[in-house]
């Protein structure tokens, strides 16, 4: 902006030299140049040996005589440039010969030059004077001005005492923003004229309340001393130079604001409250903290606040508790003033806890500091508590170890009591059979044998369902599936056994869906219906489905003896029965309901059980209800028997006794067996002839697990080759890891019919390339 300024001005000037070049010597514009700048001497003189000149005073001066200049100087000497019309010089503009630019007012026989020199300084002055005497100079401008003056004269201090004059709020709000910083200034000065129901106006007048509030304010930051001499020296325009003044005020406010930067820094950094008062019990120092714990508001706290006004506020509030207020505030006041250490816990009533600790300072004054202490007598009266309590949870912990280790000695008598049951009862009916002659005996002794054995099956896979739910090996898998599939399922698997009981066994389909793990909601309600048809002895047993809002109640009901309404909670107990004797013959093992119950809790699925003697019982359990998929059109596949004659098959275990069971089931089916005890062996016999389906125990004992064995019996025979997984371990991780694979596992003991069905279907996938070609 100034490199473009000064190049205007040299082209006008240049401009005007081209132009006027031909009627006026250089000399002649160097005296206009020099009349010009002599509208400056006015402000720049007044200024420095007149204390009562003002800014405003000196604008409007040099405005003024500028524009006189500019009238009877500048537009005369264009227009003898013949860049201007000439008439307005000899008939004055608009015809009116007084206002002629070289003799203005009638005033004739100096030159143009004198004429224009005498008009203009004549006007600054007189405007440069009236201005300043309208418009003093306010306590801002005589601080900046000070430097500018006579900063070496030697006056005599003044005394302090009354002061004389008038000052405004701003002059005083100016003063203190240069020792305590403009923004505490500018809030102490706005909370203190609010208090008083004023407003913050720089334009009004100070009196006596405001000047000892600005004394105080000071004196927190210089000292009383320092603040009443400066303030006597600003009201009453004597004493100390401004100048010097200012200038001791700016040397030592830059290290008091550094100390108090430091100090203030310090104490906001503290996770205590802090207050400080000084001999006179005036607050000269807080942190924030100290106002938060104590919710003051804003404006309360300022520098010089007398300490008993906040313990009013506090008292009145209930924080001291009962007793008078003012005996309370006299009190806690004499004990500051006369310096007594003090350290005490208050319990606040929001509940809060505060320590507090208070010392006296050298030279007068109190200090104290606000810790909140109540996290500290929390886990202070929690260790109390517990070590109060210590025994008496070792006691308990110790008794119920005690029935812990009772209730697993009766599961543990309980299990070998119902393992063993069948295991003799299979071990006599074997006997039997052994010394037995009669085909027909043979054959009933062979079925109890089988039935037996078929209890102790059931028996060890209710256990291991027990251990994998209480284990937490078991996930479940959640999806949204439709009921009714699911149900006709369940229901379709017991109407054979139904029928032959001459019961009636219903089914109310549905087109619910629900979200839920269908294999464990599958085993909740075979659980159910296999009670139900053990225990009903005629009428009728109903599978069906009621909706309550956003859950679904699959429920059981059956026409059967009932229970009591005292024994409903235990019969989800491991190994309770109801003492009611199956009309079949059947004794259930106790554990049905147990691993329903505990199916639940994983699914958060609830059970509810009613039960009326003599008339039946209701099982159920609700399920959330959820949106049904898209249906799919999925043919359900045709069920036949199919003939298993020629089928090859290559049995892999390390048990030559299992390898026999198995040669003899599958050659009674008709169908080619090869066994093997190892897996070289299995590899050799399969190179020389490639079997149709394979069957790999999964722990062999050998160089590789039954896995690995099938999958390098795949690279003998041909990847396309079926194979199945034979393994008494039910975990998910080996299920899972069978899968990927591509092999199904059948758990041991191996059900015949399980068995039967799985070779059938690998028998079906073979033939059906060749129907198809």
């Amino acid at each position: 902006m100034r490199r473009a300024t000064i190049v205007l001005i040299a082209l006008f000037a240049y401009t005007y030299y081209r132009s006027a070049s031909g009627g006026e010597s250089l000399a002649a514009f160097g005296l206009l140049a020099f009349a010009a700048v002599a509208q400056f001497a006015p402000a720049l003189i007044g200024g420095l040996y007149w204390h009562g000149a003002s800014r405003q005073g000196a604008i409007t001066g040099m405005l003024a005589g500028f524009v006189l200049w500019m009238y009877t100087l500048l537009l005369p000497a264009l227009s003898r440039a013949h860049l201007l019309p000439t008439d307005w010089l000899r008939d004055g503009p608009l015809q009116l010969a007084w206002l002629r630019p070289e003799s203005l007012f009638g005033l004739q026989g100096w030159d143009p030059l004198t004429h224009g020199v005498f008009w203009s300084l004549l006007v600054n002055i007189g405007m440069f004077l009236v201005v300043s005497a309208r418009y003093r100079p306010n306590f801002d401008e005589r601080i900046r001005a000070s430097p500018f003056l006579d900063p070496y004269a030697q006056r005599p201090a003044l005394v302090a005492g009354g002061w004389k004059g008038s000052v405004s709020t701003g002059d005083l709000l100016a003063l203190a923003s240069r020792i305590v910083g403009e923004r505490h200034a500018q809030r102490s000065f706005t909370d203190h004229l609010a208090a008083q129901g004023r407003e913050l106006v720089p334009a009004a007048p100070a009196d006596r309340a405001l000047v000892q509030f600005t004394e105080r304010l000071l004196a927190a930051s210089i000292g009383a001393a320092t603040a009443r001499l400066t303030l006597t020296t600003a009201l009453r325009g004597s004493g100390m130079e401004l100048g010097e003044v200012v200038a001791m005020l700016d040397e030592a406010g830059q290290e008091l604001r550094f100390n108090r930067g430091i100090l203030a820094a310090t104490l906001e950094n503290m996770s205590q409250g802090v207050s400080v008062v000084d001999r006179g019990m005036h607050l000269i120092a807080w942190n924030r903290r100290y106002q938060e714990m104590f919710e003051f508001p804003d404006g309360l706290l300022y520098v010089g606040r007398p300490v008993a006004d906040l313990i009013r506020y506090n008292a009145e509030r209930g924080e001291l508790g009962p007793g008078d207020v003012e005996v309370q505030i006299a009190k806690r006041v004499d004990a500051m003033r006369a310096g007594t250490p003090h350290v005490y816990e208050r319990v606040r009533a929001g509940g809060q806890v505060t320590e507090m600790r208070g010392r006296p300072l050298p030279g007068g004054g109190y200090v104290t500091t606000y810790t909140d202490i109540s996290d500290y007598k929390r886990v202070e009266q929690a260790l109390r508590d517990a070590n109060e309590t210590l025994e008496q949870r070792v006691a308990e912990r110790t008794q119920e170890a005690e029935a812990a280790n009772q209730s697993r000695t009766r599961f543990l008598a309980a299990i070998s009591h119902d393992v063993l049951q069948p295991m003799n009862a299979a071990r006599l009916f074997a006997s039997a059979l052994h010394g037995s002659e009669s085909a027909e005996e043979q054959k009933y002794l062979a079925e109890r044998v089988d039935t037996a054995l078929r209890a102790a099956e059931e028996l060890l896979d209710g256990l291991l369902d027990i251990s994998h739910l209480d284990a937490g090996a078991l996930k479940p898998e959640l999806s949204v599936f439709g009921l009714d599939e699911l149900l006709a399922d369940v229901a379709g698997q017991f109407a054979p056994l139904a029928a032959a009981r001459g019961l009636s066994l219903k089914l109310h389909r549905t087109r619910l869906a629900v979200r839920s793990d269908r294999r464990l909601l599958r085993r909740v309600l075979q659980n159910y219906l296999a009670n139900a048809l053990r225990y009903t002895q005629a009428g009728r047993v109903v599978l069906g489905v009621r909706r309550h809002g956003a859950s679904v109640d699959v429920e059981v009901w059956d026409s059967g003896p009932g229970i009591p309404e005292h024994h409903l909670q235990q019969i989800f107990e491991e190994f309770q029965r109801f003492e009611q004797a199956s009309p079949w013959g059947e004794r259930g093992l106790g554990l049905g309901l147990s691993i329903c119950q505990r199916i639940s809790r994983m699914l958060d699925h609830p059970l509810h059980v009613r039960s009326w003697p003599g008339r039946g019982s209701v099982f159920s359990i609700s399920l959330p209800l959820a949106t049904a998929p898209p249906a799919s059109e999925v043919a359900r596949p045709v069920q036949r028997t199919e003939d298993l004659q020629g089928l090859r098959v290559l049995c892999l275990d390390n048990d030559r006794e299992i390898l026999d069971g198995m040669r003899a089931l599958l050659q009674r089916w008709g169908i080619e067996v090869t066994t093997a005890e190892t897996v070289d062996e299995a590899i050799a016999t399969a190179s020389k002839s490639a079997p149709d389906v394979l069957l790999a125990d999964y722990h062999l004992h050998d160089r590789m697990n039954g896995l690995d064995a099938l999958d390098a019996l795949r690279e003998a025979c041909g990847p396309d080759t079926p194979g199945a997984l034979l393994t008494a371990d039910g975990s998910h991780a080996l299920k899972q890891s069978a899968r990927d694979r591509g092999y199904p596992v059948l758990t041991k003991p191996l059900k015949p019919a399980s068995l039967r069905a799985w070779l059938a279907a690998q028998r079906i996938a073979r033939n059906r390339p060749a129907q198809n070609v």
